[in-house]
């Protein structure tokens, strides 16, 4: 194996698709999301904006 074909099965080892493994990813992502629509909804109530 020649070291240019080793760092091309590094990186597709390393690129993910979003498929079923990546199920943390999206649950961080709709937790990121949540916690956003929180902070918006208390900057409203608080009248900062």
């Amino acid at each position: 194996m020649t070291a240019t074909s080793a760092a091309t099965v590094t990186a597709r080892r390393r690129a993910r698709t979003g498929g079923p493994e990546d199920r943390s990813k999206l649950v961080e992502n709709i937790l990121g999301w949540t916690l956003v629509v929180v902070i918006a909804m208390f900057v409203t109530q608080i009248g900062l904006m």
